[in-house]
């Protein structure tokens, strides 16, 4: 590991990330590094890390190199890898932008859930392409302490249970992973998102992140959110060809969630790069090994 690690710190409607430049994908980010770097009394401090590599550089992009330059390798704050997180997009764009690799304009992003079109807008806020809702069949039910509720089961390139509340405050600490079931439903975790309403097309959430605990933000969970409040309010832009837009108000900001008649997602919003600097790699290097230990 070098002895200086460029980093910089970025958030979207204050989900916060580590961002590591890394273009021919030459630093080594095990699980224990990555997780020292986020943690927030003895590291940097963020919900994830995005990991900046060109996608021709990595085993799990190459594939993907044709369609778009860069390849976000997003890892979740315990160091797990994640298939998308849609807020760490949107703020990947805005570093690309600041390090002066794209211009204002559209762009493409190759991510663990597939290449994605991102729109970075005069006005700062930059719109992501998302991609299709997939809706698997089956109840679901999330708990929180001795209360239960049904669940909308939503894959948006990652999984959530999405559990329409009076009051968020129903959604308790969030501190550990609300209970689910059936287990089979989430093999693998799943992001918990609690709902409730706030007017016409507009509603609030909270959300337990897997591998991250509660966040401010979570953009994947936001357009889950916008698709299974469409539903339940009997709107479907495929089946009628009207689109439609959702306000989503996160504990970190609002999005502007559309569902479009072809079943795309797109996502709008802030996102700020906050600071730059170093990481000390000996430091790292040591604080990775006492994880590990």
């Amino acid at each position: 590991m070098s002895t200086r690690i460029a980093f910089l710190k970025g958030h979207g409607t204050e989900n916060d990330f580590v961002i590591v430049p890394d273009p021919e994908n030459a630093i080594d980010l095990p699980p224990a590094a990555v997780a020292a770097l986020c943690d927030r009394r003895a590291g940097i401090g963020g919900d994830g890390l995005l990991h900046v590599v060109r996608s021709a550089a990595h085993p799990e992009a190459e594939e993907m190199a044709a369609e778009a330059e860069w390849f976000m390798d997003y890892r979740n704050g315990d160091g797990s890898i994640a298939e998308m997180c849609g807020n760490g997009v949107r703020v990947f764009a805005r570093y690309l932008q600041h390090a002066g690799h794209v211009t204002e304009g559209d762009l493409a992003v190759a991510t663990r859930g597939g290449v994605k079109t991102v729109h970075l807008a005069k006005d700062g806020d930059v719109t992501v392409g998302m991609g299709r809702a997939r809706l698997p069949e089956g109840d679901v039910t999330v708990s929180v302490g001795e209360r239960s509720w049904p669940a909308r089961n939503v894959n948006m390139g990652n999984p959530h249970a999405v559990a329409f509340v009076d009051d968020l405050a129903d959604a308790g600490d969030l501190l550990s992973p609300p209970p689910f079931s059936p287990a089979a439903a989430y093999p693998d975790g799943v992001n918990v998102e609690f709902v409730a309403d706030r007017g016409p097309r507009h509603v609030a959430m909270r959300v337990h992140e897997r591998g991250s605990g509660e966040t401010r933000s979570c953009g994947t969970g936001a357009c889950a959110v916008a698709v299974a409040t469409a539903r339940r309010d009997g709107a479907d832009p495929i089946a009628t060809g009207t689109p439609v837009t959702y306000t989503v108000d996160v504990p970190g900001g609002r999005l502007l969630i559309t569902e479009r008649p072809d079943g795309e997602i797109e996502m709008t919003g802030p996102a700020v790069i906050v600071a730059e600097g170093e990481i000390d790699g000996e430091w790292l290097a040591g604080a990775a090994e006492r994880r590990r230990g």
